[in-house]
């Protein structure tokens, strides 16, 4: 059973940062897409950035520069939030793609999903 934990989050002043880590497992693929998400309240969920077991990644829009996805460990995937704004706020998900690389940065196409774990931006 493939599985998705984040640790992490918290509240952060405005231009702090933040460090988040996700850690998946119940699967042995050789090719797979890790993937960040958020979601601010009202709003739909958005892609962050992904990372892919070939290093490849993505980034949401604007993202890039402020935003490192990187891998700590195999299948284990941080991500390093730095300069945050209020709009940064919101609930972060992380999600498994598997047997594929991060083509996309699709919802539909990430199969497992974390809880999530709360990011929140204050002025």
């Amino acid at each position: 059973q493939v599985q998705v934990v984040e640790l992490g989050g918290g509240s952060v002043q405005v231009g702090g940062s933040l460090r988040l880590s996700c850690a998946a497992s119940g699967f042995s693929d050789s090719m797979y897409c890790m993937g960040w998400f958020r979601q601010a309240p009202g709003k739909e969920r958005v892609p962050v950035a992904s990372i892919d077991s070939y290093d490849g990644t993505r980034f949401g829009d604007s993202l890039e520069g402020r935003f490192i996805i990187s891998w700590e460990d195999v299948k284990n995937v941080s991500l390093q939030m730095n300069s945050l704004k209020p709009e940064d706020t919101g609930m972060y998900y992380c999600a498994v793609r598997r047997r594929s690389l991060c083509y996309t940065m699709n919802r539909a196409d990430f199969g497992t999903w974390g809880q999530g774990t709360q990011v929140t931006v204050s002025s």
